[in-house]
């Protein structure tokens, strides 16, 4: 057959098989008026020579396949010098893949490090929500008004200090507030996040219970919690850059969320809690607030609500 004919044959072009032919790897007839005349056989090469290029394996070294079929066997990859080529290409990507993964780690960590030095720490102001009556405000839709009066389900949350936090067997009062995610620099918001009510705020309602922390205890709190469904390590993280005087919670599987019907949105694709807060009293859902806005100030408004509740 002519070289268009083998060329359609075996999928490639004939650029590519004169390619072939200059490292030698085919050989077609010839005819007496000149013209290469492919057989079968040829084709057969030229695909498996094909196959071998897209898992990686160089032309060039595709000889110990085809003189394995050259040698009468049925399969390209039948004789040990093939398996010895499989073994090299393996080797090849594997060292290829480590370094890679290498450049990829340094420049994550290069990453981390210079959005850090953007981050907010504790001596450094808070993170300001100056406008956010430039943000879409939350309604009230109902979502948390079957909340008063439930007990807390017997669960184990993970926490950023190391020690996982059973809410069902909190003694005294505790403030619970649920946001959907605090963000990095290194790290990408889903889209459209900025215009989805409540969304936005949660560094600064962070720190806003950070600096309320002392004032909170006094007004009757036992303890205060953070919770979204970012990993234990991440939030350790953050606490740890925020300087957190109180644990983070992680609940990734929305188990809170499930056994006792809490809003959540998605966006991204991806699930996350609306931002609310619950004040537990000995295990039960004394007072819930949601929707909560602006999240800067919410910590203020909890600390008003102790102060109105005192014993």
């Amino acid at each position: 057959m002519r070289i268009s004919e083998a060329a359609r044959s075996a999928g490639v072009t004939t650029k590519t098989i004169r390619y072939y032919e200059s490292l030698g790897l085919i050989t077609p007839a010839r005819l007496g008026n000149g013209y290469r005349d492919y057989s079968p056989g040829d084709v057969r090469r030229i695909r498996e020579i094909r196959e071998l290029n897209r898992l990686g394996i160089p032309a060039g070294r595709t000889r110990p396949f085809l003189d394995c079929l050259d040698a009468g066997h049925e399969h390209a990859d039948d004789c040990p010098s093939s398996l010895a080529g499989y073994r090299a290409a393996i080797d090849e990507l594997t060292a290829r893949i480590r370094a890679l993964t290498e450049r990829r780690d340094t420049l994550a960590a290069r990453l981390r490090e210079a959005a850090g030095r953007s981050f907010p720490h504790h001596d450094q102001e808070p993170i300001p929500m100056t406008d956010h009556t430039a943000l879409p405000v939350p309604q009230d839709d109902g979502a948390a008004r079957h909340l008063p009066g439930l007990p807390m389900p017997e669960i184990e949350l993970a926490a950023s200090t190391g020690d996982p936090v059973r809410p069902h067997a909190l003694r005294g009062r505790h403030v619970l507030y649920l946001f959907p995610l605090i963000g990095t620099p290194d790290a990408d918001l889903p889209d459209g996040w900025d215009t989805i009510p409540g969304a936005r705020g949660c560094t600064p309602e962070a720190c806003g219970f950070r600096d309320h922390h002392a004032d909170l205890l006094a007004a009757g709190a036992s303890g205060v919690y953070g919770l979204s469904v970012q990993e234990a390590a991440y939030l350790k993280g953050v606490a740890d850059r925020l300087h957190l005087p109180y644990p983070m919670l992680a609940d990734p599987g929305f188990r809170l969320a499930e056994a006792l019907r809490l809003p959540t949105f998605e966006a991204g694709g991806r699930r996350f809690y609306r931002r609310h807060t619950l004040i537990i009293r000995d295990g039960r859902i004394e007072h819930a607030f949601y929707p909560v806005f602006p999240p800067g100030e919410h910590a203020g408004q909890v600390l008003a609500w102790l102060r109105g509740h005192r014993d």
